[in-house]
C-alpha cells in the first residue's frame, strides 16, 4: 500500500479484525497488550479499534505521553524561571496547561510571564537573536523523537555564538521505561505495541532486551487503523505460537532496523544517558538524556539559579497509576468531574497524547 487512505480502508480493517478474531478463537487465556505511545492511544480510541477486537484482547495505555511522564519538580522549576524578570520561556503547546505544584505556565503567562509557544526548538534561536537583553529557556521535554531537534538547536546556537539561549533538559528514553514496567510486575503485559515515531529515530535494536531478557513480543507499529490492527495481529500470532519472542517492524514504510543514524549521532554528541525520574514510576536507570559537559553553557539548570517551591502532588490524581497501566481514567474520582480539558488536574488530561484526554474525547470503550 502506498497511500494514506489505504491504511484507513474499512474493508481492509474488517478483514484484519476478522483475522484477529479467527486467530484467538480457541485460545483460552486473555491477552494484554500495551501501547507505549500517546499517539497510538489517541488513534486507538478515535478509530474505535477496541470495538473491533475480541473480548480476549485487552489494550492498556502506558507511559507514552512525554508531557504526562514529566515530574512536577521539572514543571515547578520552569514556572520559577518564568517569574524571573529577564526570562523568556519557549515551549511546545502541550506544556502550557500542565499543572505544577501550585501554578501552571498558562497561569504565569496570565500574570505577565513571557511564555511563548513554538513549533520547533529551532524557533527559539530566532527569539534569542531578537531579544539579546533576555535569557531564553526552551523546555526540552520529549522522547527520542524530539531529542535530535534539541541537540541540533544546541549545536546551531554554539556555531552562531549566541550566549542567551538555554535548554531545561527533560528528555527521556522509552525502552528503559518498558523494562521498568516489566520489572515491577504490577501488570501482566503479554506484548508491546512499540511507538512508531520514536522508532524512526532509534530503530529496532534498543527493544531487544525487552524480547530477549523478559520474553515479551514487541511490534513497532504505525498509527493508522490498518497499521494498528496489523501490529496487534502480529503480536497475537507471536503470543499464541509461543515461539521465540521477536521485535518486528510493522511500520516498515517509516522505520529501519538501524534507525536514523544521523539523528542518533547528533544525540550522542550532545547528550549523555543517566538515571531519570518519571511521574508515577520513580527514578528509572539510564532512562534520561542530559546535556554533556562540553555543552554545559546551554544547560539552564547549571547556569540560571532560581528558588523552586517544594513539590506537591494532587492527592486524588491517579495519573501515575494510569501511566503504569495499573488503573484507567474512569477509576479516578476526578475524571470528567473536577478534571476536564478546560480544568485539568493532572497532565494525562492536558496533552493530546494523554490517556485521560483520549477517554474524555472519544468515550470509554
Amino acid at each position: 500500500m502506498k497511500y494514506i487512505d489505504e491504511f484507513r480502508n474499512k474493508k481492509i480493517t474488517r478483514y484484519i479484525s476478522g483475522k484477529i478474531q479467527e486467530t484467538v478463537k480457541g485460545y483460552n487465556d486473555r491477552i494484554t497488550l500495551m501501547e507505549v505511545c500517546g499517539t497510538h492511544t489517541t488513534a486507538i480510541f478515535r478509530a474505535g479499534i477496541k470495538s473491533l477486537l475480541s473480548d480476549k484482547i485487552n489494550l492498556l495505555s502506558g507511559p507514552g505521553c512525554p508531557v504526562c511522564v514529566t515530574p512536577n519538580h521539572y514543571l515547578d522549576r520552569a514556572i520559577a524561571y518564568s517569574r524571573l524578570p529577564d526570562i523568556i520561556i519557549t515551549t511546545f503547546g502541550d506544556m502550557i496547561k500542565v499543572p505544577g505544584s501550585s501554578s501552571s505556565l498558562e497561569g504565569e503567562k496570565g500574570t505577565g510571564g513571557d511564555i511563548r509557544v513554538v513549533y520547533s526548538p529551532l524557533d527559539s534561536i530566532k527569539i534569542a537573536e531578537e531579544n539579546t537583553d533576555k535569557r531564553i529557556i526552551f523546555l526540552g521535554v520529549g522522547f527520542e523523537t524530539t531529542a535530535p531537534l534539541v541537540a541540533s538547536t544546541i549545536t546551531t546556537t554554539k556555531k552562531e555564538g549566541l550566549s542567551n539561549l538555554f535548554i531545561l533538559c527533560g528528555h527521556k528514553l522509552i525502552p528503559p521505561a518498558m523494562m521498568a514496567l516489566l520489572e515491577s510486575e504490577e501488570v501482566n503485559i503479554d506484548g508491546f505495541i512499540c511507538p512508531g515515531h520514536v522508532s524512526t529515530i532509534i530503530g529496532a535494536e534498543p527493544y531487544l532486551p525487552v524480547v530477549e531478557k523478559y520474553k515479551v513480543p514487541s511490534v513497532i507499529t504505525g498509527f493508522e487503523p490498518v497499521d494498528i490492527l496489523e501490529g496487534i495481529l502480529m503480536l497475537i500470532i507471536q503470543i499464541i505460537n509461543e515461539d521465540k519472542p521477536e521485535i518486528e517492524i510493522q511500520y516498515k514504510r517509516a522505520v529501519k532496523e538501524e534507525g536514523n543514524r544521523k539523528a542518533l549521532q547528533l544525540m550522542d554528541n550532545v547528550f549523555r544517558i543517566g538515571d531519570s525520574e518519571w511521574r508515577g514510576m520513580g527514578v528509572i536507570p539510564k532512562s534520561g538524556l542530559f546535556i554533556q559537559d562540553k555543552y554545559s553553557g546551554f544547560d539552564a539548570e547549571k547556569n540560571i539559579e532560581v528558588e523552586v517551591e517544594e513539590t506537591k502532588e494532587h492527592p486524588e490524581c491517579i495519573c501515575g497509576e494510569i501511566l503504569r497501566g495499573v488503573k484507567t481514567p474512569p477509576m479516578c474520582s476526578l475524571f470528567k468531574k473536577l478534571c476536564t480539558p478546560d480544568n485539568p488536574i493532572g497532565p494525562c488530561m492536558v496533552s493530546s497524547e494523554g490517556t485521560c484526554a483520549a477517554y474524555y474525547h472519544y468515550g470509554v470503550v
